[in-house]
C-alpha cells in the first residue's frame, strides 16, 4: 500500500477522533433531526464499512473471475455531500446509544484490524488487478476500496461538523 494511502488513512482518522473526543455522551447520541444519525451512529456506520471493506476485499482476492475495471475518480463522488447515499443495511448504525470512550475504541479496533489485514496481502499489485462491485461506486479495483475509507471517512467528519452546528443551534 503506498505511502499517501497510508497516510491520508492515518490523517482522516485522526481528524475523525478529534472531532469527537470532547463530546460528551448526551451530544455524542443526539440528532437534530428524527430522519438524521447521531454522531455516534455515523461514527458505528464508519466502522461497520471498515470491516465490510476488509470482508470484500476478501472476496475480491479469492474470486479468480474478478478483474479490474478502469479506475473512478471517486473524490468527486464521495465529497460531495449534495448527492445523497443511502446506506446498505450491512453497514447501517445500530440505534442503541454509544459512549465517547466505546466509540473511540471501535474505531481503533477496526483500523487496527484492516491495517492488520492489508499487512497480510504480500503482493500488493493484486489490489489494482481485482475488483469487486461497491455498493455505491459500482464495479470498483481492490485498492480504490481501500482509497474510499478515507475520502468516505471525510464525508462523514464533514456531516459530524454539520450535526455539531445543528445540535448548537437547537440548544
Amino acid at each position: 500500500m503506498n505511502k499517501l494511502v497510508t497516510d491520508n488513512l492515518y490523517e482522516t482518522r485522526n481528524n475523525l477522533v478529534k472531532e469527537i473526543t470532547l463530546l460528551s455522551d448526551t451530544e455524542l447520541n443526539s440528532k437534530p433531526d428524527m430522519d438524521m444519525w447521531s454522531i455516534a451512529q455515523v461514527c458505528h456506520h464508519l466502522v461497520l464499512v471498515e470491516e465490510a471493506t476488509i470482508k470484500a476485499i476478501v472476496w475480491g482476492l479469492k474470486d479468480n473471475d474478478r478483474i479490474s475495471t478502469e479506475r473512478k475518480n471517486i473524490h468527486l463522488t464521495l465529497l460531495d455531500r449534495t448527492k445523497k447515499i443511502k446506506a446498505p443495511k450491512i453497514v447501517e448504525p445500530d440505534v442503541a446509544p454509544f459512549e465517547v470512550p466505546q466509540i473511540i475504541d471501535l474505531l481503533n479496533d477496526s483500523r487496527k484490524k484492516l491495517l492488520a489485514f492489508l499487512n497480510t496481502i504480500e503482493d500488493k499489485a493484486i489490489l489494482e488487478e481485482k475488483s469487486v462491485k461497491h455498493p455505491a461506486l459500482g464495479e470498483l479495483p481492490l485498492d480504490q476500496w481501500i482509497e474510499q475509507i478515507y475520502l468516505h471517512e471525510q464525508r462523514h467528519i464533514d456531516q459530524i461538523k454539520e450535526i455539531k452546528l445543528l445540535l448548537d443551534w437547537k440548544h
